[in-house]
């Protein structure tokens, strides 16, 4: 056990990445090319058991031929990749290469309990070293506590799947189930299952289910909302200017269904025909047996899947008060308004995969202007001259890297 696996033990570091997703290894990729080192300038920390974000956690029907725009990484194409496998597989060996190939050394599992800001005097012990310093931040963790200079939160949302709450629901006899648990279609043979939502997860859910099932039963808030023909750039720039308008007000991220809709493709459409994604408003309770209308109107079931999406797991920031009166954290780029050390990557306009690359790479451009100007003032201070170490336009051997990128895909898709 080394010294920081005590738990009781402060680390300082530049820079603490949460959460080693898309987004997250993304940032970390971005910061090597900048010159700083992992376990020396910046650490990952990841909650989940092994790589692959919250891919490895989806059901084993939904393979990599159904996943819908997933933007391989930086440096590394994800090439060759069998469609007929789960996402899970696929992206979990893809990450896990990723990882290995750019020696990113992200630390798992590791929880983070809370992020606050160290010169407020936050120290619980008064025999430790856990003193106030002014501009730093203190992520505390499962494996210790890191003080650090700037905080790229890339946490996600698997970790917060959203449960409405309805009268009677705690009365149902049948089973309820969230997304995040979703097996697969085949538990649900002869079943009556009744799926709530409209996303593209409760359509996936049950064009699969319907197939087993005695009977489907599809519910959602609002009328979907299909969108026929291409999506291209000027479509995607349109619904990425919607959620970042919100993230700007200090409002929670909407679902990407609500601003997109729901593509018509030929599996949407066939569903439609049989009758499968035949929509019901919303029911206004639940009882023993099923769910229940005002209008007189019930439906018997045997299984409530909620199908409701999730929400950003930030809990871990509530101590640095970022978040707004709306209930969400105002964000400029991917600034935190409220506290400049605070970066949020893949939230919000940037919870694509291609939008939490691009967000990876401006977070750190952001994080290194930063990291330059406290060294500048630093030197300020005590009056002596140097270059700034946060200046470097990337890591000696960052190119290299990145040539050899695709020869690591290669071998990534020979797996």
């Amino acid at each position: 056990m080394n010294d920081f696996e005590a738990k009781t033990t402060v680390r300082d570091i530049d820079v603490v990445v949460i959460g080693a997703g898309q987004a997250g290894l993304s940032a970390a990729h971005h910061l090597r090319r900048t010159g700083l080192r992992p376990d020396r300038d910046f650490v990952v920390l990841d909650r989940a058991p092994r790589p692959g974000g919250a891919w490895q956690f989806r059901w084993p029907s939904l393979t990599y031929g159904k996943v819908h725009g997933m933007h391989a990484l930086p440096g590394m194409e994800l090439a060759g990749a069998d469609a007929s496998r789960p996402s899970s597989e696929v992206i979990g060996a893809y990450f896990t290469a990723y990882e290995e190939h750019f020696d990113l050394r992200v630390h798992r599992p590791v929880e983070v309990s809370a992020v606050r800001d160290a010169g407020a005097g936050a120290t619980p012990d008064p025999d430790s070293d856990m003193t106030g310093t002014p501009g730093r931040l203190l992520v505390e963790t499962s494996e210790g506590t890191y003080r650090a200079r700037a905080l790229i939160n890339a946490t996600g949302t698997w970790n917060r799947p959203f449960w409405p709450r309805y009268q009677g629901q705690e009365t149902f006899r049948g089973r309820q189930l969230h997304t995040a648990d979703y097996p697969g279609p085949e538990e649900f043979a002869g079943l009556r299952v009744i799926v709530v939502g409209g996303g593209a997860s409760g359509t996936q859910h049950l064009m699969e289910i319907a197939e087993v099932a005695a009977r489907t039963t599809w519910v959602t808030r609002r009328e979907p909302v299909y969108r026929d023909g291409p999506f291209g750039e000027m479509e995607g720039r349109a619904a990425v200017a919607l959620v970042e308008e919100r993230v700007r007000q200090g409002l929670p991220p909407q679902s990407v269904v609500s601003v997109t809709g729901l593509p018509l493709n030929d599996s949407i459409k066939r569903a439609r025909e049989q009758g499968v994604l035949d929509r019901n408003p919303m029911f206004d309770r639940i009882t023993p047996t099923g769910v229940a209308w005002d209008d007189g109107r019930t439906v018997d079931a045997d299984v409530i899947l909620w199908a409701t999406g999730f929400r950003a797991a930030i809990d871990h920031l509530a101590p640095l008060r970022l978040r707004e009166p709306g209930g969400g954290i105002r964000v400029d780029g991917t600034r935190a308004v409220r506290d400049e050390r605070v970066h949020l990557v893949g939230y919000g306009p940037s919870a694509s995969t291609i939008g939490a690359n691009r967000a990876g790479r401006a977070a750190v451009g952001e994080i290194r202007r930063l990291l330059r100007r406290e060294e500048r003032e630093d030197r300020e201070q005590v009056g002596v001259p140097g270059q700034d170490r946060a200046q470097a336009p990337e890591e000696a051997d960052g190119t290299l890297r990145d040539r050899a990128g695709a020869r690591g895909a290669e071998a990534f898709a020979g797996r």
